[in-house]
C-alpha cells in the first residue's frame, strides 16, 4: 500500500477533479442567490469540465474492509433539491429521451434539472467530504466509489442535465432577458468574471 504524498489520491488528475468538484458544489450551494438564467449559464460551463475530469480519474482497488461513511443525508439531499428547484422554477422540467433500462426507450420521459444536479452533487460532495479527512485509505476508497458510481449512474445524469441546460441556453427560451441582454460570452453568470477567476485559480 502506498503511503504519504506518493499515494494515488494526491496525483494531478485527482487534485484537478477535487478543484473542479469543489467549485461545482459551491455553485450549487449558493444557487438560492442566483437567478435561473445565472445558474444555467454556470452549469453549461462547469459540467463539461466536471465530466472531463471524471474521465481522467484512476481506477483503484479498495483498501479498507468496511464501507466508508456517506455524509450527504436525505435531509441534505432534499434541501439542495428544493433550493435548486426554487431557483430554476419553470425552467426545471425537461423531456429526457435517453433512459437506461427503459423498455420504452424511444418515448420521451419527464425529468428534472434540479433532481439530476442534486444526484451529481451528492456523489461529488460525499467524495469531497471523505477526501478532506486526509486519511489515504478513506480517500482511496472514496475515489473507488466515485469512479464506479460515475460509470454506473451519475456520469449519465451529468450528460443528461447538460443537454437540458444547453437547450435552455441555445434553444430559444431567451434566458438573456433575465440577465439584461447579456450573452454567454459576456460573463452572464452575474459574478463579474467567475469563470475567468476560476480558470486563474486552477492554473495557479
Amino acid at each position: 500500500m502506498e503511503e504519504g504524498l506518493d499515494h494515488v489520491v494526491y496525483t494531478k488528475n485527482v487534485l484537478e477533479f477535487v478543484t473542479v468538484g469543489n467549485e461545482f458544489c459551491q455553485q450549487l450551494e449558493h444557487s438560492a442567490e442566483a437567478t435561473s438564467a445565472e445558474l444555467v449559464y454556470v452549469m453549461v460551463r462547469i459540467l463539461p469540465l466536471l465530466y472531463v475530469k471524471s474521465l481522467t480519474l484512476p481506477k483503484v482497488d479498495y483498501e479498507l474492509e468496511e464501507q466508508i461513511e456517506k455524509y450527504i443525508s436525505e435531509e441534505d439531499y432534499i434541501r439542495m433539491n428544493h433550493s435548486l428547484l426554487g431557483t430554476l422554477g419553470a425552467n426545471d422540467d425537461y423531456l429526457e429521451v435517453f433512459v437506461p433500462d427503459n423498455e420504452y426507450e424511444e418515448q420521451e420521459v419527464a425529468s428534472s434539472i434540479s433532481e439530476n444536479l442534486t444526484d451529481v452533487y451528492q456523489e461529488v460532495k460525499d467524495f469531497l467530504f471523505s477526501y478532506r479527512i486526509g486519511q489515504t485509505e478513506i480517500m482511496n476508497d472514496a475515489l473507488v466509489d466515485l469512479v464506479n458510481n460515475f460509470e454506473l449512474h451519475w456520469g449519465q445524469k451529468l450528460v443528461n442535465v447538460l443537454r437540458a441546460c444547453h437547450s435552455l441556453v441555445y434553444g430559444g427560451k431567451n434566458l438573456e432577458d433575465e440577465l439584461g441582454g447579456n450573452e454567454l460570452g459576456d460573463n452572464p453568470d452575474g459574478n463579474s468574471g467567475w469563470f475567468d477567476n476560476f480558470q486563474q485559480q486552477w492554473q495557479d
